[in-house]
């Protein structure tokens, strides 16, 4: 049955996949060691796919560790898995580039739309920096932003979510059935955000339901059942708009 989204008062997003473009701000970022150690059989999507495995990695042993400490250690262990020169520099300047990696192009104005009817929530595994300078990009202005600093842990924790509900409720008045969660990865939001009950929107940017790749997002084998699936964020808000 299609989402009635008179049903809800606040929408929370993940971030990274869903509103800025992390894969190709990644790639980006990996091209100082890259350049410094032409290889070439390392791709785009060697690149992505490692990242997947090392942040899950990092993220699961730390779950405490700072999001620009996880990037620096990604990229160290990056470069040692495939005999690459890095330095405390390279590492470090990985680790600071969050602020540097681009919005989607529809993001802005599909955002704006939607801020129109309801509150809108970030839900990050990022640092509070980094966030900020994506949020400048970005231009809008969220209601709630909740970041794994804030929180202490890394989705797709279900203590991430949690948090949302109590704030959410605490200083919106918005209790967790009127919230809806619209993201990009399976792994990190779909699926727990579905394991505890709430609507999800799909923005599948990948195109993973037509075949496409997982590219940054670590690989799940039984896929969640989501409530609505788009394969951007403009054409969510266009149903949002026409309903």
């Amino acid at each position: 049955m299609p989402l009635n989204y008179d049903n809800y008062d606040a929408l929370s997003f993940d971030c990274y996949g869903t509103l800025i473009d992390w894969e190709s701000g990644i790639w980006l970022a990996f091209q100082p060691v890259l350049v410094e150690n032409p290889h070439p059989q390392i791709d785009q999507n060697q690149v992505l796919a490692d990242f997947a495995e090392l942040e899950n990695k990092i993220q699961s042993d730390h779950p405490g560790m700072p999001y620009p400490e996880v990037l620096k250690s990604i990229h160290n262990r990056f470069a040692l898995r495939h005999d690459l020169v890095t330095n405390e520099g390279m590492d470090k300047l990985f680790g600071t580039s969050v602020g540097e990696w681009p919005a989607f192009p529809d993001s802005i104005e599909a955002l704006v739309d939607l801020k129109k009817r309801y509150k809108l929530a970030i839900l990050s595994n990022v640092d509070n920096v980094g966030f900020a300078a994506s949020n400048e990009r970005l231009v809008v202005e969220f209601d709630a932003i909740y970041t794994a600093e804030k929180i202490g842990t890394y989705k797709p924790d279900a203590a991430n979510f949690e948090f949302l509900f109590t704030q959410l409720l605490a200083e919106q008045g918005i209790p967790r059935e009127r919230i809806l969660h619209v993201a990009q990865s399976l792994y990190h939001d779909i699926q727990p955000a579905k394991m505890l009950g709430m609507d999800c929107v799909w923005i599948d940017r990948q195109g993973l339901s037509t075949g496409g790749d997982w590219g940054a997002t670590s690989v799940i084998s039984e896929w969640p059942k989501v409530d609505a699936v788009f394969s951007d964020l403009a054409s969510f808000a266009q149903a949002v708009v026409n309903s």
